[in-house]
């Protein structure tokens, strides 16, 4: 026997803790057909029957015309789940309450699931499930999704309700032609199924004097900043430990795994893939998934305390410009340090298109990486405060760039007519569930490494193929000819061979450019010990700038350093974007742009400088 179940609920009520709860590893993401919405299915085993789970979008409403509401709308319709479990969040029922007052009107089974009731206690907010039960006609489940001893009952009234289902009993809100009419019929119907069924200690909030602060204009936003700024250190304080092992792993593979292969006559080109690449590769997924615990681990924290309500609020009417919503402040922030953090960070977003969109524009951010390139190559052609200006230039940028983004993608990701206010209310701060934190943390990570594993190792062998070299010399590598092949084009984008090798190697990693130009300029190591070596084995930073700066001009350099600030991040962040996103598609998008965005930026910036320098 099988049951299907549908997870029914608002964005932050709390759907995807419990589906991932309830399905544990035994779930796969993808897309809903024809649409760029995530679609997340699992299943889970309860008394020897399995039941499949649908985690359906998160959307305020059943009425609207968004891609979310429109694939939940037509899904429960479709009679293609045989329960629909909807969850409320307890601390703020009367909002939340909202959806179930749009399903009351498909008249379907269901069960209802009060979900945060321990935040709702904290706030003095009393609900008495029994009573609201038999208003409804449907059973009314307290819950808390980060306590593992209410799944097992959970669990138990699912299978109850499958064997025999029970449907809303009250009458579902007049649907009226007039939307504000139709809202407020809805809110009515709330607030008489509420009436005698809540009870708060406390009417009359009060704000505290941590919020008084956290709301003013100026200082609240500045806090933010420095909130984010340090949660970003921590979660690399927590990364440090795992990336120091994932670390090891090249430095003791190498040399046994190249003598073992040699000895035994294996082609120098599987000698290097064996003993550089694969090792590198897993070196690189086990950073990236390190970086997301770390990043998971801290925005557990900030949401579980209600801080992210916060800086949602403070940032709200500045990222509307942007077409997002305030809650992008704190992945984008994040982006400074990783943009594979500020990828992961996104999830916080209410639908798939502020996602993508929000994912786009932290692209456009140079993460710490970029930060610890640009001023050792500014300043082997300027002086410091030349160099302070290429990096104030950089920043100016940045905000053009997210601009640009904006305008170009958000028409589709997040059109004009669908973009709506951030509703919500403060929650009260509360103490953070620190093994639920630590669970979700490590799924997610674990999920990323997985994930991201093969993706890696697939573009590591198309760079490989492109830049070995029997002998090690990068004269010799495909990269090499097909560079100086195209160098009378890339010389119009104001880059020759070596720094255009550079920019294409910083693609993969930020890391590798100064390792890259080490190569091409000085012959030092081959070019993919200079990729996959760079923080092991970093550049002779004096040596090379005496190089460069004599073969190269300044127009060029400053033109190279801009291209690779707004190139595509990194092979990681492309990863993390295309599993975060499931949609290749968009993630080709983006990174066309991106590339096509650098390589005109670079043309502009070589041409004007070449006037003046």
């Amino acid at each position: 026997m099988t049951g299907s179940i549908a997870l029914l609920g608002q964005p932050n009520s709390g759907k995807s803790t419990i589906f991932n709860n309830l399905t544990g590893s035994r779930q796969h993401v993808g897309n809903w057909a024809g649409k760029t919405v995530e679609k997340n299915e699992g299943s889970f085993t309860y008394q020897g029957t399995k039941y499949t789970v649908t985690d359906l979008p998160g959307s305020y409403g059943l009425s609207g015309n968004s891609d979310e509401e429109i694939i939940t709308t037509d899904f429960i319709k479709s009679g293609s789940s045989d329960l629909t479990v909807v969850l409320v969040d307890t601390s703020q029922l009367e909002r939340s309450m909202f959806m179930l007052a749009e399903f009351a009107r498909l008249d379907k089974p269901a069960v209802l699931v009060l979900n945060m009731m321990d935040i709702a206690k904290d706030m003095g907010k009393k609900v008495n499930a029994e009573a609201l039960a038999k208003k409804l006609g449907i059973p009314v489940l307290p819950f808390n999704a980060t306590d593992s001893r209410d799944y097992e009952k959970l669990k138990k009234l699912i299978s109850d309700e499958l064997k025999t289902p029970h449907r809303l009993i009250v009458p579902a809100p007049a649907e009226q032609a007039d939307v504000k009419a139709d809202s407020k019929s809805k809110f009515d119907w709330i607030s008489e199924l509420l009436s005698d069924v809540t009870k708060t200690e406390e009417s009359v909030y009060k704000m505290s004097k941590f919020d008084r602060v956290m709301t003013r204009p100026i200082l609240g936003k500045m806090i933010c900043i420095g909130v984010v700024l340090v949660a970003f250190l921590v979660a690399m304080l927590i990364m440090m430990p795992f990336m120091g092992i994932g670390q090891m792993i090249p430095a003791l593979l190498h040399d046994p795994v190249d003598k073992l292969l040699t000895g035994w006559n294996v082609h120098p080109w599987i000698v290097s893939v064996f003993s550089m690449m694969i090792p590198n590769v897993l070196y690189f997924t086990i950073s990236m998934a390190s970086f997301v615990f770390g990043v998971n681990i801290v925005f557990g924290f900030l949401e579980e305390t209600g801080f992210l309500a916060r800086a949602a609020y403070q940032f709200d009417g500045l990222l509307s410009k942007l077409g997002l919503q305030g809650k992008a402040i704190c992945p984008m922030l994040m982006g400074f340090g990783c943009t594979i953090g500020g990828a992961c960070g996104t999830r916080v977003m209410d639908n798939w298109g502020q996602r993508m969109l929000a994912m786009s524009i932290v692209w456009a951010i140079p993460c710490a990486s970029i930060w610890s390139i640009i001023p050792v190559i500014s300043g082997m052609f300027f002086t410091w405060w030349q160099t302070m200006l290429v990096c104030i230039g950089i920043l100016l940028y940045v905000v053009v760039t997210m601009i640009i983004v904006s305008k170009v993608f958000s028409r589709k990701l997040a059109p004009v007519e669908n973009r709506s206010g951030m509703i919500m209310e403060l929650p009260p701060y509360h103490k953070a569930h620190w093994k639920h934190i630590i669970k979700e943390a490590f799924f997610k990570a674990w999920d990323i490494f997985k994930r991201a594993l093969g993706t890696v190792t697939l573009v590591s062998i198309l760079f490989y193929v492109l830049s070995f070299s029997k002998d090690g010399n990068v004269d010799n590598s495909l990269l090499y000819r097909v560079g100086t092949f195209i160098e009378p084009v890339t010389r119009f984008f104001g880059m020759g061979w070596q720094t255009f090798m550079a920019f294409v190697s910083g693609a993969f990693a930020k890391e590798a450019v100064l390792g890259t130009l080490n190569a091409v300029f000085m012959g030092n190591n081959s070019l993919m010990e200079a990729t996959f070596f760079a923080k092991t084995a970093p550049a002779d930073t004096a040596l090379l700038g005496s190089v460069m700066s004599s073969a190269i001009a300044p127009a060029e350099a400053l033109a190279f350093m801009f291209a690779t600030t707004f190139n595509i991040p990194c092979l990681m962040a492309l990863s993390t974007t295309y599993k975060e996103s499931h949609s290749l598609k968009w993630t080709v998008k983006v990174a066309l742009f991106y590339i096509c965005n650098a390589l005109v930026l670079s043309c502009i910036v070589y041409h004007i400088a070449d006037l003046f320098m």
